[in-house]
């Protein structure tokens, strides 16, 4: 019976032996017949996924017999689907794949105003997911501070030592020279620009877009270092609905929710939040690393789809808080006459968004837009108030025209910039009202399989300041499957306000009023160069590597000057600042792990009669490394070190180096996720190897902020899908 039995066993395991097939396939380029590396073969109704090598072969084993579906998918190519009957005596195949076409709406970039894929566009696009948004919204749920400080090559310098405002830098330039865009619309400029990295949260984002260097000829002035645009999600057929909640060992709390859906000709999204944080010094300092503040906001947007052809959609943002910041004795309500100081920022905002889409025909249409902001702000500190209200409104239409070989799109744009102050001295108002008309006109054209070519032209009237002509030009070569390259170009300009980083950081006290009679127009040209490449380390480790060299140079950029009477006035110097550099990234892929190591070198200088200095607060060198791992659908961890090297400070004293190092955990169920988060738990603080302030505890003059001040902070909380 024993024998039998074995037998039986020796036949079961040799028919499912049998019954185990092996799958290998080549896939190249329709086009090229080039092998294309890093394509993945999915075995459908499974889990198992193989990549292809660096030759473009990949084997799926342990494939049961029957009828099996294969699917082969590659960034910037459709998908191919295959149906194999097994057993089967072919044993290699080759699938041919053809790039994508333009409409593949999960990489279209919108800020080229183009309808193309990000693999397409000759501007140089660096793409931020949703998914990438998710992880981000795990260390800083509140604003998108995190986001794009831990971009290589974009830096987020802290303004107020006790408030925590932030600007963002790109490549070595202040915060003024970037454009921060929301669905194409710049709601974050002037006042309200120290404060809108802050009152930003993530989580109605669908993805956001940074195009880095000169970028005015896109949207008009501000964009000399770059653009970032932030766009918001649409409703689906299938209902959204999210709440995230997260706590932190510093006293911070986060409410985030979030509703979207789309009924047949309607669609609705709204987005909630309650974002609050208590007064927190973890130094000896005695003043605020971060401040007490409250804040909500909320944000509906209804969609209109009137036909296939026309669609119209009309949001409304909100905003109320109050920050204080300060000595920390004073904010919990222990001040006295030494214990005093304090800086209380209260802000509002309401602004509207119109966007009307019609297609006139399969290959062109117009879009008309328009929005309307109302900001309004009160910095206080003892002794001194600076109160105002900023109205501006933007309006675009634009038409554009997709055809074979060549896209156009052409418009005209109205910006009105509208500030007035409510002084509570006897110190000069700096009021002002500035109009900026403009016309654009931009081609991307496919002049081979090989080159395509973006150009643009856009012609500016500021009243009091004049006319500016920016062109600018971008190609992409496609050298092969794994190499590609852009070389891009242009102009850009600035129109000076009192609002740059200097003079908030003194918060505009004794700052004269900007005047077209004695100030003018800050004039930059910049230029881009990147190389593209993908490959396979031994067979079975991804690698893409980018290298991005710049150089961006501003004319007569508006410096802040002391003059006698304890005054200060922003003048254009008799000089330029330039900045040039490059970035290095390095993608690794092996299995369920992903490493990104990103380095900027950067060199930004400020040239006038007096010599050449180094551009304050400035890192010549930084260094990103994040370490992921990830099983989809179920885990995600990750580990994170950034290095910042020297940086001069205004003062002329130089910041210490320092390295800032996080871990993030999260375990993901159909439902919902909880998530942890380390941030700097290397405890990476200033106050720790440099002052922050000079002077009295009454009477402080703070420095230059350069390091974290808030130290390791531990985050938590729960994220739903409902």
């Amino acid at each position: 019976m024993r024998k039998v039995s074995g037998l039986l066993l020796l036949l079961c395991i040799g028919h499912w032996c049998m019954a185990q097939h092996t799958f290998t396939s080549v896939i190249k380029d329709a086009d090229t017949k080039e092998p294309l590396p890093g394509a993945t073969v999915t075995l459908n109704g499974t889990a198992r996924s193989v990549q292809t090598n660096e030759k473009g072969v990949a084997v799926v084993d342990n494939i049961p017999d029957g009828k099996q579906e294969f699917t082969f998918s590659f960034t910037g190519y459709s998908t191919h689907t295959l149906t194999r009957l097994y057993p089967s005596s072919d044993d290699t195949v080759t699938v041919l794949l053809s790039a994508a076409d333009e409409d593949m709406d999960e990489v279209v970039v919108s800020s080229t105003r183009s309808t193309r894929t990000i693999q397409n566009t000759p501007t140089r696009v660096e793409f931020i997911s949703g998914e990438e948004l998710e992880e981000k919204a795990n260390m800083k749920p509140g604003d998108i501070r995190m986001l794009l400080s831990e971009s290589t090559g974009i830096q987020t310098q802290q303004v107020s030592a006790t408030s925590a405002n932030a600007s963002i830098r790109i490549q070595g330039l202040d915060g003024r020279y970037t454009q921060l865009l929301k669905d194409g619309f710049p709601l974050y400029a002037g006042f309200s620009g120290g404060l809108g990295l802050l009152q930003t949260p993530p989580l109605d984002l669908k993805q956001a877009e940074v195009i880095k260097g000169a970028s005015s000829t896109l949207y008009g002035g501000g964009a000399i270092a770059g653009l970032v645009n932030l766009i918001s999600k649409v409703p689906t057929e299938e209902r959204e609905l999210r709440f995230l909640i997260n706590g932190t060992s510093a006293g911070g709390l986060d409410l985030n929710g979030f509703y979207g859906q789309k009924f047949k000709k309607l669609g609705l999204t709204v987005f909630a939040s309650r974002n609050s944080s208590r007064a927190y010094d973890p130094s000896a300092t005695g003043f605020t690393a971060i401040p007490w503040a409250e804040r909500y906001v909320f944000n509906p947007k209804l969609f209109v789809y009137f036909s296939p052809k026309t669609t119209l959609n009309i949001g409304v943002n909100t905003l109320f808080e109050e920050r204080t910041g300060g000595d920390i004795r004073y904010i919990k309500g222990r001040g006295d006459s030494t214990h005093s100081y304090f800086e209380k920022n209260k802000s509002s905002r309401f602004s509207t968004q119109l966007s009307l889409e019609h297609q006139l025909n399969e290959h062109s249409g117009l879009t008309v837009k328009n929005s309307v902001s109302n900001f309004n702000r009160a910095i206080t500190i003892p002794g001194y108030t600076f109160d105002g209200k900023q109205w501006s409104t933007y309006s675009e239409l634009t038409y554009h025209n997709n055809g074979e070989r060549a896209d156009w799109v052409a418009g005209l744009n109205l910006y009105t910039d509208q500030f007035r102050e409510y002084p509570k001295d006897s110190f000069p108002a700096r009021s002002y009202e500035q109009n900026t008309i403009g016309g654009f006109v931009q081609n991307t054209w496919k002049a081979a399989g090989w080159l395509q070519v973006e150009s643009g032209i856009r012609g500016d009237y500021i009243t009091n300041y004049g006319f500016v002509f920016l062109p600018r030009i971008s190609g992409l070569f496609k050298l092969s499957p794994r190499l590609t390259s852009r070389l891009g170009g242009g102009f850009g300009y600035k129109t000076p306000t009192i609002f740059t980083e200097e003079s908030e950081r003194i918060q505009f006290r004794s700052v004269l009023p900007v005047s077209a009679a004695i100030n003018k127009l800050e004039r930059s040209y910049g230029v881009n160069f990147d190389i593209n490449y993908r490959t396979f380390l031994l067979d079975k480790v991804s690698m893409s590597v980018n290298q991005l060299f710049f150089y961006t140079r501003i004319n007569n950029p508006l410096l802040l000057d002391s003059i006698t009477g304890n005054l200060f006035r922003l003048t254009n110097a008799n000089g330029h600042i330039d900045t040039r550099g490059w970035e290095t990234n390095v993608k690794l892929g092996y299995g369920n792990f992903k490493l990104f190591i990103g380095y900027t070198f950067t060199d930004a200088s400020l040239h006038t009669q007096n010599g050449k200095k180094q551009n304050p607060l400035t890192a010549r060198h930084r260094l990103n490394n994040v370490l992921l791992y990830e099983i989809e659908d179920k885990w995600k961890i990750g580990l994170e070190a950034y290095y910042y090297g020297k940086q001069l400070l205004n003062d002329g004293a130089t910041g210490k180096r320092y390295w800032i190092c996080g871990f993030m955990a999260e375990k993901i169920w159909e439902r919902f996720s909880l998530f942890i988060n380390f941030e700097n738990f290397t405890d990476t603080r200033q106050t720790r190897f440099d002052r922050i302030y000079t002077g009295t505890v009454t009477h402080p003059v703070f420095r230059d902020v350069y390091a974290p001040l808030d130290g390791f902070v531990i985050n938590g909380g729960l994220k739903l899908k409902l």
